[in-house]
């Protein structure tokens, strides 16, 4: 046979086959080019990437892997498809069933790419240093303009797929000159989400909390560990999980203890007889943070806060990092001056004091006794 074959003759050839044998051959080939793509660009890839950074490859692999691996045969697929033997109904129905399916891979990737931006500036903005103000910030405006992003990529996907076939396009017009009061009503019924809504929005760039502030919510000390379109998940200290309204967070009054900094002022207070020495209490206090890390050497103060009818308040003032180091911090300094008072002061833990009249000598004497007798 003569290679160099005229386009009738071409023709004339496969014209021999049976249109179904022909259409399966045509879908087989573009499926097997398209696997062939995927795997090119895949070696490719990983060839780039021994010489980058890996979370990078480990990102774009998670996240892209799957909807590319879809997305390439369906394409080669959709170019194929004028080559196939098919009647003029069963092409556009199977060209419409291919431009869905393309949409929704293609709207699958861009979700996809988001998220390997999204893995980037968290690669860049450590979130687990000790000051992370910084950090805390882009992630909570980052998380939110992702998931805002998706849901608009998702809605708009579904559009278009529903505006490609006319009599979907005739319900939808149908639909929206045949409901106007219902969306009255459904717009009332949504008024509370809408507003849980816009309050993202103001938190997402206003930013009165971010994630991993540390917040007092309703009496419990936690981490905001999610925050997304609609509610704000608490990460409590014991693990539990306190979810609320986002707009919570716009009308209630609520304690943020790293809306500045992370670094925090710890304070314990101990009760002591009058006869304690606070100079040597000084002594010892500063010598005990000296010793411990958990102090960030910027703030230290004892002072006699308050005097009662039978004890003196006296406040250890340390700083800390962060709230955690300050929570035991704090517990360090109690359980270490109680100890070194017991040892060195005891009789100055807190007494009660009670005076006696011997009647026969007319004598007064004042005696003390210990609180816990």
């Amino acid at each position: 046979m003569n290679v160099n074959l005229l386009p009738d003759e071409i023709h004339q050839f496969f014209s021999r086959f049976p249109d179904f044998v022909w259409n399966f051959s045509v879908i087989i080939s573009a499926v097997i080019i398209g696997v062939l793509l995927r795997i090119f660009l895949r070696f490719a890839f990983n060839l780039y990437y021994k010489f980058s950074e890996f979370f990078l490859a480990r990102s774009i692999v998670k996240h892209l892997d799957k909807p590319v691996s879809f997305f390439l045969p369906l394409l080669m697929l959709n170019f194929s498809l004028p080559l196939m033997h098919l009647t003029e109904k069963l092409f556009v129905g199977l060209d419409r069933a291919i431009e869905s399916a393309l949409t929704i891979c293609f709207a699958f990737i861009l979700i996809g790419a988001i998220k390997v931006f999204e893995d980037i500036v968290y690669n860049k903005y450590d979130l687990t240093k000790e000051d992370n103000l910084k950090e805390r910030k882009i992630r909570t405006q980052l998380q939110f303009i992702r998931k805002f992003l998706i849901m608009v990529i998702v809605l708009v996907t579904i559009a278009i797929v529903l505006l490609s076939f006319p009599n979907m396009r005739k319900v939808g017009a149908g639909l929206l000159t045949g409901v106007g009061v219902g969306g009255i009503i459904i717009g009332f019924a949504a008024q509370q989400s809408l507003g849980n809504l816009l309050a993202g929005f103001q938190i997402a760039f206003t930013q009165p909390i971010r994630i991993d502030d540390v917040l007092v919510v309703e009496g419990e000390w936690g981490r905001v560990e999610e925050i997304t379109l609609t509610y704000v998940v608490l990460r409590i200290w014991d693990l539990r999980r306190l979810i609320l309204p986002i707009n919570y967070f716009i009308q209630t009054p609520f304690q943020n203890w790293t809306r500045v900094s992370a670094n925090l002022l710890g304070a314990t207070y101990l009760y002591l007889d009058y006869s304690v020495p606070v100079d040597k209490l000084r002594e010892e206090f500063k010598r005990l943070l000296d010793a411990n890390p958990l102090w960030d050497k910027k703030v230290s103060a004892l002072q006699v806060t308050d005097a009662r009818e039978s004890t003196i308040e006296i406040r250890f003032l340390m700083g800390a990092r962060n709230s955690g180091q300050a929570f035991d911090l704090r517990c360090y300094i109690r359980e270490n001056m109680i100890a070194y008072i017991q040892q060195n002061f005891p009789e100055s833990l807190p007494k009660t004091r009670a005076v006696i009249m011997d009647k026969n000598k007319a004598e007064i004497h004042q005696t003390g006794f210990p609180n816990d007798l």
